[in-house]
C-alpha cells in the first residue's frame, strides 16, 4: 500500500493562496467523492485549517500529478498556481510528516495544541464519509498515540504560545491597559474560545461575541459576563469596541471597509485593533488601509510567534526523537502485518499441494497399488512440488546476480547448520 501526502501550509504559500485552497464544510462530501474517484486511492482524508490544507491518500499507485490537477480544478485555480507551493511526501516520510503535524512541530506556533484536535476532526470526518479503511485508520491511531507521548514526555506545550495567544500579545502594543477596552470576537469555535481566555487573563472585562447562531455566541459570551449577538448585528455595535478578533469558516468576508469607516467616524478616530485569523479571511483586506486601524492576519503574527518558540526548541528536539521512534513502530507494524499475510498465503499454497498429492495417493490405494509404492510416490511428489517454484526463482535470482536470495534461503531453512551436521550424521550411519 502506497501512502501519499500533498499539501500547502504557512511556510510554502501566502494567505491569499491558502484561503482559496481551503475546504468548506459544505463541500466536504463532494470533495471526498471527487478526490477518491480522480486519484484512484482506496482511502483518503482531508485536513483544512487556516494554516494548511493537506490530503492524505492510501492506494496502490503514486497519484500525485492527478491529485494536483484535481485540487487545482476543485478550487478553480490553475495548476501553475499550486505547483510552486505544494509539497509531496511519500510512504515513511508521509508518516513522519503526519506525526510532526499532530505534535505541533510543523505549526506556525511550535508545539501549539489546536492542530491535534483539528487532525482528529479530519479523521472523524473522513470516517463519516466512508473514506478511510484499515491502513489510514491504523496510521491516524498511531499518530495520535505518538502526539500524546510528545505532549506528556516533553515540555513542548508548557508555555501558552498559540495564534490566539500571539493575537492578544500584539494587542498589548496598541493598548497598555486592556481592562479599559471592549472586545468583539467574531465566531465561537475553539480558536475564539481560546482567544477569549487569553483576553480575560490580560484584563479585558467587556466582551461581545458575534456568531451565525445566537445560542453558541451567548454560551461563549456568558463565560466572561459578556453578550452574544448574531453576525448581522455587528455594524450596530462596531463603534463601541476596541479589539476585534475574528475566526469563522465563512467563505466570504464578514466585516467590510464601509462598515469600519462608518464606525471610525462615530469613534472620532479612536484606533481599532483587529486580527483576522480566518482563512478565507473574515475582514476585507482593504480595511487595513484605513487610518487608525491596525489590521493583522495570521501571517503578520509570525514575528510574535517566533519570539515565543525559542523556549520550545529544546523540547522540539526531544519530540523529533519520539517521532522517529513512532515512525519506526508504525513501519514495524506494517511489516509484521505483511509477514502474517505472506505466511498465510504460503501455508495455503502448501496445504493445496498437500491435498492434491494426498488425493492422488488415495486414488492409487483404492486401485490396489502397493501401499509402500504409494507412500514413496506421495513423499517424492510432494517434495518436488514444494521445491519446484522456489528452485526456479533461486536459479533466476542467481543468474541476475541477486545473491541475497540464496542467503535468505540458507537462513530460512538453516542450511548452514545442516551442512555442519552432515559429517557426524554420516559417521553414525
Amino acid at each position: 500500500m502506497a501512502l501519499l501526502t500533498l499539501g500547502i501550509n504557512h511556510r510554502t504559500a501566502p494567505v491569499e493562496i491558502r484561503e482559496r485552497v481551503a475546504f468548506t464544510p459544505e463541500r466536504m462530501a463532494e470533495a471526498f467523492s471527487e478526490l477518491r474517484a480522480a486519484s484512484g486511492a482506496s482511502e483518503a482524508a482531508i485536513l483544512s485549517t487556516c494554516n494548511r490544507t493537506e490530503l492524505y491518500l492510501a492506494g496502490d499507485d503514486d497519484c500525485a500529478p492527478t491529485v494536483l490537477r484535481w485540487l487545482a480544478g476543485f478550487h478553480e485555480l490553475d495548476v501553475a498556481d499550486l505547483e510552486d507551493v505544494l509539497y509531496v511526501h511519500r510512504d515513511s516520510e508521509a508518516v513522519r510528516h503526519m506525526m510532526r503535524v499532530a505534535a505541533g512541530l510543523d505549526s506556525m506556533v511550535l508545539g501549539e495544541p489546536q492542530i491535534f484536535g483539528q487532525l482528529k476532526d479530519a479523521y472523524s470526518l473522513a470516517r463519516e464519509h466512508g473514506a478511510t479503511g484499515s491502513f489510514l485508520s491504523r496510521l491516524f491511531e498511531q499518530t495520535f498515540s505518538v502526539a500524546k507521548r510528545v505532549r506528556t514526555q516533553t515540555a513542548i506545550g508548557e508555555n501558552p504560545v498559540s495564534v490566539a495567544y500571539a493575537s492578544v500579545s500584539m494587542a498589548h502594543h496598541i493598548f497598555a491597559d486592556m481592562s479599559r477596552n471592549k472586545a468583539l470576537l467574531i465566531g465561537a469555535g475553539k480558536t475564539i474560545e481560546l482567544v477569549s481566555r487569553h483576553l480575560a487573563d490580560a484584563g479585558v472585562k467587556d466582551f461581545l461575541v458575534a456568531n451565525r447562531t445566537l445560542e453558541r455566541a451567548q454560551a461563549l459570551a456568558e463565560l466572561h459576563g459578556g453578550k452574544g449577538i448574531v453576525l448581522s448585528e455587528i455594524p450596530d455595535h462596531l463603534a463601541d469596541v476596541d479589539i476585534i478578533i475574528s475566526s469563522t469558516a465563512s467563505p466570504l468576508p464578514i466585516l467590510g471597509k464601509g462598515a469600519v469607516e462608518r464606525a471610525l467616524k462615530k469613534r472620532k478616530h479612536r484606533p481599532f485593533f483587529m486580527v483576522d485569523i480566518a482563512v478565507p479571511r473574515d475582514i476585507e483586506p482593504e480595511v487595513g488601509s484605513l487610518a487608525d486601524v491596525y489590521l493583522y492576519t495570521v501571517d503578520d503574527l509570525r514575528q510574535v510567534i517566533e519570539e515565543n518558540i525559542r523556549s520550545r526548541e529544546g523540547a522540539a528536539r526531544e519530540a523529533e526523537n519520539l517521532i522517529s521512534s513512532g515512525v519506526q513502530e508504525f513501519l514495524d507494524q506494517l511489516r509484521a502485518l505483511d509477514a502474517v499475510s505472506t505466511l498465510k498465503v504460503f501455508r495455503q499454497r502448501a496445504e493445496l499441494l498437500r491435498d492434491i498429492e494426498s488425493e492422488k495417493a488415495l486414488r492409487a490405494l483404492r486401485n490396489g497399488v502397493d501401499p509402500e509404492t504409494v507412500l514413496r510416490s506421495l513423499a517424492r511428489g510432494l517434495t518436488n512440488k514444494l521445491l519446484h517454484q522456489p528452485s526456479v526463482q533461486v536459479r533466476k535470482a542467481m543468474a541476475e546476480g541477486r545473491t541475497e536470495v540464496t542467503e535468505c534461503l540458507r537462513e530460512l531453512y538453516q542450511l548452514d547448520a545442516l551442512e555442519a551436521d552432515e559429517p557426524a550424521t554420516t559417521e553414525k550411519l
